[in-house]
């Protein structure tokens, strides 16, 4: 599997230290990556600010630190709530077009993209409908640039894994793929195995961290004991800490056939603190686990 480091672990979103898109390039490579995935957003990859001069410059890095660009990722709600005559839908397929052009420009094959959020009081079925004719104008408009949509198993909808592969035989694309994740089935106690076996011929990129579960409770003074509080708080660890079974999940995609692109991110807080030195602790663990193992 490709290894490759997602530049979100290193934007300082959760108060951790940040590093520009070159800085993150020359970090990735010396901690032993094959490839990035760059956030397309603020503060390192937006379209705004995508000119040619930038283009090069990342071009220019890319290749000085010899590492690639496999996956450019774009951050979607294809629910299309909000004001009727604002169109939300056509911004995001335009966004998401945006995305595959860079790609192409990078080297990179895939644009990673979510679903949507259940919007109360929405009708499903509707959500489902917008969602799907989005991604198959997106995944049409991202082929004139011959890039691939992975679609993460990340918002609400299609988030469970038979309901992903209904979501992708509606959308029915070549180049729209799925974007499997271990964490978002190991919290809602899917199988590992099945699932990753039955997603891997589907699959284009997974993207991956470990994580605790702490679980939540209130004191009731009447019963002068707790009671439950769902759902659990769940928080970063160092790769292999947590509660995530990854060997049986890396096993269930190699044996489903995936030999793709395996990210990793640090897309929260992180136990330890966001200082560098802790940043490229557990970065460099991921890269550790993943040699030990053969994946």
């Amino acid at each position: 599997m490709q290894r490759s480091l997602f530049s979100v672990s290193y934007a300082g979103l959760w108060g951790q230290h940040a590093l520009d898109t070159t800085a993150f390039l020359a970090k990735a490579a010396q901690l032993g990556y094959d490839a990035v995935m760059l956030m397309g957003k603020r503060p390192h990859l937006s379209p705004l600010d995508a000119t040619p001069d930038r283009v090069a410059a990342m071009k220019k890095a890319l290749a000085e630190n010899r590492i690639g660009c496999a996956v450019v990722a774009g951050y979607t709600d294809l629910s299309g709530a909000g004001a009727a005559e604002v169109p939300y839908l056509e911004m995001q397929i335009a966004y998401v077009e945006a995305l595959a052009r860079i790609a192409a420009e990078l080297g990179a094959s895939v644009v990673r993209v979510f679903t949507a959020y259940e919007v109360e009081g929405r009708n499903p079925n509707v959500t489902w409908a917008r969602v799907v004719s989005a991604l198959r104008e997106a995944a049409e408009r991202a082929a004139e640039h011959g890039r691939t949509l992975a679609v993460q198993n990340h918002h609400d909808l299609a988030v469970h894994t038979d309901v992903l592969l209904e979501l992708l035989g509606d959308v029915d694309r070549a180049n729209c793929r799925a974007a499997f994740d271990a964490w978002s089935p190991a919290l809602r106690g899917e199988d590992l195995y099945q699932a990753a076996s039955r997603m891997a011929p589907h699959t284009a990129i997974t993207t991956n961290a470990d994580y605790v579960r702490l679980p939540r409770f209130r004191y009731d003074p009447e019963a002068i004991n707790y009671r439950p509080v769902a759902p659990d708080l769940v928080r970063a660890v160092p790769f292999g800490e947590g509660f995530i079974d990854y060997p049986a999940f890396f096993q269930g995609l190699a044996d489903g056939g995936f030999d793709g692109i395996a990210n990793y991110e640090m897309c929260s807080p992180i136990r330890g603190g966001g200082s560098l030195e802790n940043l490229d602790a557990y970065a460099a663990g991921y890269v550790a686990w993943m040699r030990e193992r053969g994946w």
